[in-house]
């Protein structure tokens, strides 16, 4: 039975809009059914600051695979498309978190559900607001005034 899951997208290299519109693309391909995306957040870079602002969006997905399986398919999306992994939270062509997969809480080596800075990013809670299903997102007033949206979702090839 498929599982529903809020997956965090971010970029800050290269066409950020692109990236995120093609691991979209990508996630589909990998058998990942997208049922709805946030529009698209403009934010600072968090922790380390000096670089380029990110584009950010959520997508609730619904899947068959494991959130192990899961995380396996967005790490080889984020290395198919060029993310290296040189300088932790630094510059990336494509981020792909799991916020949310159901309503498991997972505490494993490398993969921690609900994702650990879920409530403290406001590039994460404003959009995840957007796509919530059934879900209670808590977003503080302040984070509003952190993220700006630029755009309504990027468009989905229906036939990908």
């Amino acid at each position: 039975m498929p599982v529903t899951a809020y997956l965090g997208l971010g970029s800050n290299l290269g066409d950020r809009s692109a990236s995120l519109q093609e691991a979209l693309q990508r996630l589909k391909e990998a058998g990942i059914t997208i049922r709805r995306v946030s529009g698209v957040y403009e934010s600072d870079a968090i922790l380390v600051t000096d670089q380029p602002p990110f584009l950010n969006l959520v997508a609730r997905v619904e899947t068959d695979l494991g959130p192990r399986e899961l995380l396996e398919v967005c790490l080889r999306v984020e290395t198919e498309m060029g993310r290296v992994r040189r300088v932790r939270w630094g510059p990336r062509v494509i981020d792909i978190d799991i916020l949310l997969y159901g309503d498991q809480v997972i505490a494993e080596p490398g993969l921690t559900v609900p994702h650990p800075g879920l409530r403290e990013r406001a590039f994460v809670t404003v959009p995840l607001e957007e796509v919530a299903e059934h879900q209670t997102v808590p977003v503080p007033s302040e984070h509003r005034e952190q993220v700006r949206r630029v755009s309504g979702p990027p468009p989905l090839d229906p036939s990908g």
